[in-house]
């Protein structure tokens, strides 16, 4: 079953911060699928390649 996730803070490229607070919210079965999720629609958002080395430092929370 598909479950709400949510994620509020920094995006980061190998210790360089691309974005201060960035907020993403995505439907996925797992927490890590979710956080998968999150990581394509940033590289996305900022035209980055796909193997960009993208990652987001704070938690991804469950949304109930």
């Amino acid at each position: 079953m598909r479950k709400l996730y949510r994620y509020e803070g920094q995006v980061k490229s190998f210790n360089n911060i691309l974005i201060d607070k960035w907020i993403g919210e995505t439907m996925a079965e797992t927490p890590r699928k979710a956080k998968s999720n999150l990581i394509y629609r940033i590289k996305k958002e900022l035209v980055l390649v796909s193997t960009s080395k993208v990652s987001l430092p704070g938690k991804i929370k469950e949304i109930v």
